[in-house]
């Protein structure tokens, strides 16, 4: 462990600068990166119900008549 501290106190100002820091992130990156599984989505409904499922954002356009809301 000393070592590695020596190492950064003699390379520090490479080890920061643009190339430096750049492979210390894609270093990082492949030391913590995250395993992604692939994932499956389930819904649950009852009996006359509407459902809406997806994956990221859901948009419902929707036109306002006076105080009631017309699906549309």
């Amino acid at each position: 462990m000393e070592e590695f501290v020596a190492w950064v106190i003699d390379n520090k100002q490479w080890l920061f600068s643009g190339v430096g820091l750049v492979v210390v992130a894609w270093v990082g990156r492949l030391i913590f990166k995250k395993r992604y599984a692939s994932s499956t989505q389930t819904i649950r409904s009852g009996d006359s119900s509407t459902n809406v499922q997806a994956g990221r954002d859901v948009n419902i356009g929707t036109k306002k008549k006076g105080n009631d809301v017309e699906e549309g």
